[in-house]
């Protein structure tokens, strides 16, 4: 193991840590082929945290010979039992160094520590669930006649390129690693370029925890250049993207071009959060208010879309206001903080291209709309009223700490308003009235719907969307179905 591919850095929560900067493949952190870095900016200062190595066509070779070898060597001689083993492991070290991770996710992400630690105490949820599945997957006999036998198995699909985003870089992946790993799969993964140092720290308990070499290999580098090597891989059977729906299209493309690989999607949105009349207005604004401004609106189930009722409307737009003014903003380190900066230059400009769009196309910055502060790339939360269904601030995804706030009469009116989008992601129903709430979520297009709350994920609930927001699920039993394949066998008895 090379020393160029470890750095001292320091958090103001753990103090000095050793921080990995190398391709973690079979195991072990190497050099990438070519030795190339890229650096890794602190989005709260601006300034570069360190330089990890980039991942290139040949690494992403490499890494896929490694999952194959394992894949077809000793993972499959594992049992079912040691598998679930091996993650309940995994998930006891991450859950003893939650502290640690949480430091580094703020450090490279900038999120605030307190949400870092949820994330990270979800993470240990996550992996310990699909720990517990790992002796569940069954197939099944089917009696057919007297004078044959029949029965399923639900096998691995064998390679997983998986590719995660920058917005919950240590959530997005265990919700990947763990129905893989669980039903017996090796993983190439491939870390947002923004945010690879939370995954390398993890990289190391996979090993501590007694995952052979090559089952789980974890590379930091560019969507263009390794994303697109292992979308289009002849020998990866699987990909698994979370991100944007245009980039989710062009990994589609490539997968069908290439070996036709399986494909799962978690892709864009551009959620309705719908407030009645008779919802208890302070709770409704509470979770209004986390539903867009959670994670510095850097959700893709965001409720940025927010249709209240008339009768309610300006009484709540008015509470939301202070509401949203309230939410700390600052140093990612600091408790009491709530929304840290945008994870980087480029997301904080396009940010603040979409509230310069909604401005010049008649909408009216009730708050915010500016920057926060003059170091790093924080926005003031910001809410728009005075909008229209064609303005690109109710089109488009912002993924930003925007929302826009507009006025409906009939529940008819909203669920219209609500499904008018390309996306279907998730959506939200505000109503003390039961009826109602079952009736409006029966008719929303959306892959999650919350009542009376907002972003109440779990590892044993179902995620995913609807339209372009997607294709299958992560999270409960159902993520399962995207990592197993179902053969059926007959046999003929004498």
């Amino acid at each position: 193991m090379s020393s160029n591919v470890f750095v001292e850095l320091k958090t103001p929560i753990t103090g000095t840590y050793k921080q990995p900067t190398g391709l973690f493949i079979n195991n072990e952190f190497v050099e990438g082929v070519e030795k190339k870095t890229f650096e890794v900016i602190n989005p709260a200062t601006e300034e570069v945290i360190c330089s990890v190595h980039e991942a290139t066509e040949k690494d992403v070779d490499i890494a896929v010979a490694a999952a194959r070898k394992a894949f077809e060597g000793v993972w499959r001689e594992v049992t079912p039992q040691q598998r679930g083993i091996y993650l309940l492991k995994l998930a006891d070290l991450i859950e003893k160094n939650l502290d640690l991770l949480a430091a580094v996710e703020s450090l490279d992400n900038g999120k605030s520590i307190t949400m870092a630690r949820g994330d990270v105490g979800a993470v240990v949820g996550t992996i310990r669930y699909y720990g517990g599945w790992a002796d569940k997957v069954e197939g099944k006999t089917i009696d057919i006649s007297p004078d044959s036998f029949h029965y399923t198995r639900q096998e691995p699909l064998g390679v997983c390129g998986q590719i995660i985003p920058w917005n919950f870089p240590l959530l997005m992946l265990a919700w990947k690693i763990g129905p893989a790993l669980a039903t017996g799969n090796t993983i190439v993964m491939k870390t947002a370029e923004q945010t690879p140092l939370s995954a390398l720290v993890f990289a190391q308990f996979v090993k501590e925890a007694g995952f052979p070499p090559g089952v789980l290999n974890i590379i930091s580098g560019f969507g263009k250049v390794a994303g697109a090597a292992i979308s289009s891989h002849m020998d990866i059977d699987k990909v698994a993207f979370t991100g944007s729906t245009a980039v989710g299209r062009s990994i589609m493309k490539a997968a069908a071009e290439s070996n036709l690989k399986k494909v799962t999607l978690e892709l864009g949105g551009k959620s309705p959060n719908i407030i009645f009349n008779d919802a208890d207005i302070e709770q409704a604004i509470d979770w209004v208010n986390f539903g867009i401004y959670f994670n510095h609106g850097q959700t893709c189930c965001a409720g940025s879309r927010v249709y209240v009722q008339e009768g309610i409307y300006d009484k709540f737009v008015e509470a939301f206001k202070k509401r949203a003014q309230a939410n700390k903003v600052g140093d990612p380190f600091h408790d009491e903080t709530f929304q840290g900066p945008q994870v980087s230059q480029l997301q904080y400009d396009r940010i603040m291209g979409y509230i310069k769009a909604g401005r010049e196309e008649g909408a009216t910055v009730e708050i915010g709309g500016e920057r926060h502060g003059d170091k790093g790339y924080f926005i003031q939360p910001t809410i728009f009223t005075n909008v229209r269904p064609d303005m690109k601030i109710m089109r488009e995804e912002i993924f930003g700490p925007v929302c826009a706030v507009a006025k409906f009469s009939t529940e008819e009116e909203v669920i219209k308003l609500g499904n008018d989008s390309n996306y279907g992601l998730a959506a939200a129903v505000h109503t003390k009235d039961l009826n109602t709430a079952i009736r409006v979520s029966n008719h929303l297009r959306a892959g999650t719907v919350w009542v009376n709350t907002y972003n109440a994920l779990h590892h044993q609930l179902p995620f995913g969307g609807y339209k372009e927001s997607g294709i299958g699920r992560e999270l409960g039993e159902a993520a399962l179905a995207n990592y197993t394949q179902c053969k059926s066998v007959a046999i003929k008895l004498n």
